[in-house]
């Protein structure tokens, strides 16, 4: 068995979420089923991050073991043409070979990711499902200020969604940083693992700060209450993108 690590990029807009469901397309099951008629072999593909519906990546990591020892951009170039096949809005970027023991999401030292919030009165249309799109004028420097609130090791219930599954609400947020870059805002994240919905709803949160109507302290608020009340409102998936992956 060989074991192949991949960079894939995808447009989440079609798919429930990178994991496979019963009810509907996910990213993993297209690169399964691109495998499968590639060489006819059924594996699990593991990625680094289980991305939630209408998510994008731009540096998902993933990985799967075949047998036999195929050139790893022979498994690239296969896979990308069984998943122009499917239409799936899906890309292997980059192929290789990899160790044994790698594992695409145990092996992840860090996540990164980026919110993109379009900020003017236009709406978008070539980025139509990929921006979270924020008529009211946004200011990017208390939103960075705020952030500044989240950075570290908390206790994140107040940015936890009631679906999450995690075993502990507490993780610890290496970096986040908010930049106006054009009519676009946009918000990056990194840590070791996130909870369900704690970028998005981080986004939010900073969404109100950016309008005026929260400071600092009422971010350092509601982070303290431990309550997914006490926090904004969960931004939209549209602008979430899974950036990097860190090892």
């Amino acid at each position: 068995m060989t074991r192949y690590r991949l960079v894939v990029e995808y447009d989440g807009g079609p798919f429930v979420g990178w994991q496979r469901q019963d009810n509907g397309p996910s990213v993993q099951g297209a690169l399964e089923d691109a495998v499968f008629s590639f060489c006819a072999e059924r594996v699990n593909v593991f990625g680094a991050g289980r991305t939630d519906s209408g998510v994008h990546a731009l540096g998902q990591v993933a990985h799967f073991d075949i047998a036999g020892d195929k050139p790893a951009d022979t498994v690239r170039d296969a896979v990308n043409y069984y998943l122009r096949q499917q239409g799936a809005p899906v890309s292997v970027v980059t192929a290789e070979v990899a160790a044994e023991d790698f594992h695409a999401r145990f092996s992840a030292t860090d996540r990164r990711y980026l919110y993109r919030i379009l900020n003017r009165r236009s709406p978008p249309a070539l980025d139509r499902g990929r921006v979270w799109h924020v008529i009211a004028p946004l200011d990017a420097t208390a939103m960075h200020a705020a952030a500044q609130a989240l950075i570290g090791r908390h206790d994140f219930s107040s940015f936890r969604a009631a679906a999450c599954q995690a075993d502990s609400p507490v993780k610890t947020l290496d970096e986040a940083r908010v930049e106006r870059v054009g009519d676009e805002v946009r918000l990056h994240f990194r840590a070791r693992s996130f909870l369900h919905s704690q970028v998005r709803i981080m986004a939010g949160t900073l969404r109100t700060v950016g309008e005026g109507k929260w400071g600092v302290a009422e971010v350092a608020a509601a982070l303290a209450a431990r309550d997914r009340a006490a926090a904004g409102p969960t931004a939209p998936p549209d602008g979430l993108y899974l950036v990097a992956v860190g090892y």
